[in-house]
Order: C-alpha cells, then sequence, then structure tokens
C-alpha cells in the first residue's frame, strides 16, 4: 500500500470480533482484551488500527488488574505519542505499560510480584506490525496457511532454540507453562518487534492468550478461522477450548481484512464543474425546507389534505438535496512514510490448515458428546436439540459429499449454540445439588 500524492489514504475494511472466558476451572478471569478501530483518517494514517490480548499472573486480583493496566496504559500511550513513529510509539507504550504495573507491584505484598502477557497487533497502512511479550500470541491465516508471528517467551520455546530442536522433542519434564518474559515484574523488558508483515484482503489476524493455544492445536485453529466468519470463529474456538476441559482464562481477538477502501481527504469544497450543486451555497435548499415545514403546518391546521401531501413531499426533497450537496470538510491525509524493518525473525512456525476430515471428525466427536446431554432429565425442554440436530445432519451430509467447509460450519453452528445455552444455564445448574 502507497500514497504517493498524499491526498488518498488507502484504509482496510476490517472486521473484528473478540471473545474473553473464565473457562472452566478459574474462579476469576485475568485476561484483558481491546480492539481499537481507527474511524478519522489522520489517525488512521500514522496510527492505524490497534488490537491485543494480555494474561495476567500474580495472585487474587494482582494478575486480573496487572493485565488491565497493560491494556489500559498501551492503548493510550500509543495513540498519544503522536511524535513518534509507529515502532517507537508501540515500544515507549509498552515500557511506560511495565513502570505502570512494576510500579503497583511495589506498592503492597498483595500485588509484589504481579505481571502479564502482552501480545499487540497494529494494523496501518504499511502493513501488519506486532509487538509481543510473554506466551500469547499472534496469527495471520492466509489462504490454507497458518503462521504463528510471535516467539513464546517460554522455557519450553528458549529450551527448543537454544537446542535447535522442536518443541516436541523438549524433553517432557520441563514444565510447559513457564514464561520466561512478562510485563510487570521488572523494572525494564525487552518487548520483541516483528514486521511489518503485508496484509491483503482475505487475511485473518488471530490474536490470543494460551487459554486458547494450549487446548487447541494450530491446524484445527486455522480450520475453524478458514471457514467461518470472526464472530462464529471466535466463539467456536472458545467453545472448543472449554470441551478440552477448559484450564486457564481463554481470550480471542480476530480481524479480518475484507478489502481496501481508498478515503480520499480534502481541506476544501469539491469544485467538479459537472455538480453545480456541490460548490453552491445549500443554504437556499435550508430555507425552502423551512418554508415547506411551516406550509405544512399551515394545511394540516385547516385540514387541507392535497396541500399538506405537496408541501411535505417538498420538505422532503428540500432537506434530501440540503443533505446530498453539502461541501464537503475533511481533514487533508498525512503523507503516509516508511515505518522501517524488517523487524524479529516471524513467522516462527506455519501450519497447513486447509479444511479436512480429520477436523471434521473431531467437531462431530463433540458434537456426539453433548447430544448426550439430551438424555438428561435436568435438560428437558432447555436446550434447543431440534435445531442442534438438524445442524448436524447438514454436517453429516457435507462430509458424505466432501464439502469439508460446510461440515464445518453446520459442526461449528451445532456446537456454538448447545454451548450458548449451556453457559445461560450455568447459573440454575451451580445451585442443583445433583450436578455438583
Amino acid at each position: 500500500m502507497s500514497n504517493s500524492d498524499h491526498d488518498i489514504c488507502p484504509t482496510f475494511v476490517l472486521k473484528h470480533a473478540s471473545v474473553s472466558d473464565l473457562g472452566m476451572r478459574r474462579s476469576n478471569n485475568q485476561d484483558s482484551l481491546a480492539a481499537f478501530v481507527t474511524q478519522d483518517i489522520s489517525t488512521w494514517a500514522v496510527r492505524g488500527h490497534l488490537l491485543m490480548v494480555a494474561d495476567g499472573m500474580g495472585a487474587h486480583a494482582a494478575g486480573e488488574l496487572a493485565s488491565k493496566l497493560a491494556v489500559d496504559n498501551i492503548s493510550h500511550n500509543y495513540f498519544k505519542l503522536r511524535d513518534l513513529y509507529p515502532p517507537a510509539a508501540l515500544r515507549q507504550a509498552i515500557r511506560d505499560a511495565n513502570n505502570a504495573i512494576h510500579a503497583k507491584g511495589q506498592s503492597s505484598l498483595g500485588f509484589q510480584g504481579m505481571g502479564t502477557t502482552c501480545s499487540c497487533l497494529v494494523l496501518l497502512p504499511q502493513g501488519a506490525l506486532v509487538a509481543h511479550i510473554g506466551d500469547s500470541r499472534v496469527y495471520r491465516l492466509r489462504g490454507d496457511l497458518l503462521e504463528q508471528l510471535t516467539f513464546d517467551h517460554s522455557l519450553v520455546w528458549e529450551l527448543a532454540a537454544a537446542g535447535q530442536m522442536t518443541e516436541a522433542e523438549v524433553p517432557a519434564y520441563i514444565p510447559k507453562n513457564v514464561i520466561t518474559r512478562s510485563l510487570g515484574p521488572h523494572p525494564t523488558v525487552q518487548v520483541d518487534l516483528e514486521g511489518p508483515f503485508n496484509a491483503q484482503s482475505g487475511d485473518k489476524f488471530l490474536i490470543c492468550s494460551d487459554g486458547l493455544s494450549g487446548p487447541v492445536n494450530d491446524e484445527e485453529l486455522g480450520v475453524l478461522l478458514r471457514c467461518l466468519d470472526p464472530q462464529e470463529a471466535a466463539e467456536t474456538l472458545v467453545d472448543l477450548a472449554n470441551l478440552r476441559g477448559g484450564p486457564d482464562n481463554i481470550s480471542v481477538v480476530i480481524a479480518e481484512v475484507d478489502g481496501f477502501v481508498p478515503l480520499v481527504a480534502t481541506s476544501h469544497p469539491s469544485e467538479d464543474s459537472s455538480l453545480p450543486g456541490r460548490r453552491s451555497n445549500v443554504a437556499p435548499l435550508w430555507l425552502a425546507a423551512g418554508a415547506c415545514l411551516a406550509t405544512l403546518f399551515y394545511c394540516v391546521a385547516y385540514q387541507l389534505w392535497l396541500g399538506a401531501a405537496t408541501t411535505a413531499i417538498g420538505f422532503v426533497a428540500a432537506v434530501a438535496a440540503s443533505l446530498l450537496f453539502r461541501p464537503q470538510q475533511t481533514a487533508e491525509c498525512p503523507p503516509i512514510h516508511s515505518i522501517g524493518g524488517p523487524y524479529g525473525n516471524g513467522p516462527y512456525r506455519k501450519a497447513p490448515c486447509a479444511p479436512n476430515a480429520k477436523v471434521v471428525a473431531m467437531l462431530a466427536e463433540f458434537a456426539a458428546q453433548l447430544r448426550q446431554l439430551s438424555g438428561d432429565p435436568s435438560n428437558q425442554g432447555r436446550l434447543d436439540w431440534t435445531t442442534f440436530n438438524t445442524a448436524c445432519t447438514d454436517a453429516e451430509a457435507a462430509e458424505q459429499r466432501g464439502d469439508h467447509t460446510t461440515a464445518v460450519k453446520r459442526y461449528g453452528a451445532a456446537i456454538r449454540l448447545i454451548m450458548k445455552q449451556l453457559r445461560e444455564l450455568r447459573p440454575t445448574i451451580t445451585h442443583d445439588p445433583e450436578s455438583a
């Protein structure tokens, strides 16, 4: 993407969704997430869209506070530091957040050692820029290939890199949940920058905490991203992690680049001579609208219905013309400069993720497990098994004809339906002694 004449800002048409879930084994949600989609042209040109996930660590409410401080401080400072170009502003915003979290951790024993992971994705006219600390992840899906753009700051990944081995080759006795870098515990922190990565129409980006990437493998992540729209994919991925035990909080942000729109930004009204209404003053049109409105009141008061109908049409036409031909006054688009790079060494891992029978079979198995709940008398009349069974039948038919994409969509719809209804019933079920 380029801006040669400085009066057109190419901007993403962005579809995005975010979900943060408690999981099945935690009493509070220590994750935080955010999606700041820029609406004005000048901010888009120099700051883009910011999406992020933070996974807090610490006793009691400390982790929850740490992740919230990360999201609040980074989002505020990144957009505030307009004198720095995006990579520098993003790095500085994260360092400022580290200072705030560290200071809070030193303020009392209850917060001591508090910390959080932080994975940020900035979508700019120049491409996708990633900043990262910890083991939350950023992925890009393009076609049938899922790429992990971040390096896990975990003991397993660090040992694998040091020993030039794969993650699977690291000895099993090495704990998988030990992270080697986070925001907050120390006065300073090293921030990984990655990119800028090319972004094109159809690309999907996933930012998630390890509550998702732990239970769900890369192939499954990619297939669900590939087949479902962002909101459906976010909900289905969370459901899948919970069906596998939901051992941790689960946070997901998905952004899909759904094309590009050149937003023309001018600092003066249009001077197109073929549109005289656009260069003329619209005040007479508003005066005409006012006159029509006054006449309309008069006609209604004296029950002159034909005149009332005529003036009502005139009023609507005058208002519409005033809005159509009003001068276009927008801010001028700043020049779009290079943001340097490349930064980092990503992508770090790639996984093919064309829709396939293996993933369909996995979803079918979970659908079968959920169907067993229909035999529980406590669920009779509470869950919509008719719609569920229809979706599963559609999925089975699609699989038989080799349409894996439709099978994934229909099994996903079935699973989302029942999981959503189970969550809505959770307060009732938890008070049922027999279901405890």
